[in-house]
C-alpha cells in the first residue's frame, strides 16, 4: 500500500495498525516512494564488532589494483 505524505498525516493510526499487521505501508512524496512505516520489534539483535574474527580472509593483493583496471574507471581504454 502506498499513500501521499497529506494522507499519511491525516490516517496515521490506521496506517501504523495496517503494518503492525504485516502490511508493507510506503510513504509517498511527490510521487515517488519516501518512506517505509515498520513495526518495532522488540528481538533486534544487538551487532558485536568482531564477532567474525579469524572467519573473514582478505587476499594479499586486495589493496593492488592494476593500472588497466584503474585507467577503465577513468575512461582511458
Amino acid at each position: 500500500m502506498q499513500v501521499n505524505m497529506h494522507e499519511a498525516k491525516s490516517k496515521l493510526s490506521a496506517l501504523a495498525e495496517k503494518a503492525s499487521q504485516g502490511e508493507v505501508v510506503v510513504i509517498a512524496k511527490a510521487g515517488k516512494p519516501y518512506v517505509d512505516i515498520l513495526p518495532h520489534k522488540d528481538n533486534r539483535i544487538e551487532r558485536k564488532p568482531g564477532r567474525f574474527k579469524g572467519q573473514i580472509q582478505v587476499a594479499d593483493d586486495f589493496d593492488q589494483t592494476p593500472e588497466s583496471v584503474i585507467d577503465e574507471f577513468e575512461g582511458k581504454s
